[in-house]
């Protein structure tokens, strides 16, 4: 069964930092890519970020890149998203994905709300 757990989010002002990560367990995480995905209040499911299962190769939304940064550590099974230069339309709950950008419910975790105001 995938388990996927994130963590690290929280209420932070336009311009600040924060680390999400992602414990992964019950799957191979080494040989997944992985990937993260928001949902801001009244909308959809939006991709934000796929790394490939080496890390080696990353991919962003054009709302992000330059802003957030996809790694992860296979060694603990952990995917993280350092996002910098947060603005208030970043508000959303993230979600951290199995594979590729999914809207199925069974390949992401519980979410992790990040707010973004002052």
């Amino acid at each position: 069964e995938v388990q996927l757990v994130e963590s690290g989010g929280g209420l932070v002002q336009p311009g600040g930092s924060l680390r999400l990560s992602c414990a992964a367990s019950g799957f191979t995480f080494s040989t997944s890519p992985m990937t993260w995905a928001r949902q801001a209040p009244g909308k959809g499911l939006e991709w934000v970020s796929t790394i490939d299962s080496g890390g080696g190769r990353t991919a962003y939304a054009g709302s992000v890149k330059g802003r957030f940064t996809v790694s992860r550590e296979n060694a603990k099974n952990t995917l993280y998203l350092q996002m910098n230069s947060l603005k208030p339309e970043d508000t959303a709950v993230y979600y951290c994905v199995k594979g590729g950008f999914s809207t199925d419910q069974a390949r992401r975790g519980q979410g992790s709300q990040v707010t973004v105001s002052s």
